[in-house]
């Protein structure tokens, strides 16, 4: 999975939720299926953790610039 590209790895992680959601798949591929998205979760975490590290950097070279924490909908 290490030259996987994160949308590749997003697009199966989806997929995967939608099979486990319908559920109508065996026990042991469901398992399977489990063990596959927490791979698939722990990649994406960790390309997404890069790419804001590597922003952060970018950032940081610039004076005029600062990092300001993205706010989502689910903070209040």
């Amino acid at each position: 999975m290490a030259k996987e590209k994160f949308e590749d790895a997003l697009e199966k992680l989806e997929d995967i939720v939608r099979k486990m959601e319908a559920g109508d798949i065996p026990l042991d591929e469901a398992l399977k299926s489990f063990e596959e998205r927490i791979k698939l979760i722990r990649f994406c975490s960790a390309k997404l953790e890069e790419t804001e590290r590597r922003v952060e950097m970018l950032l940081g070279k610039e004076d005029s610039l600062q990092v300001k924490r993205f706010q989502g909908e689910d903070s209040a």
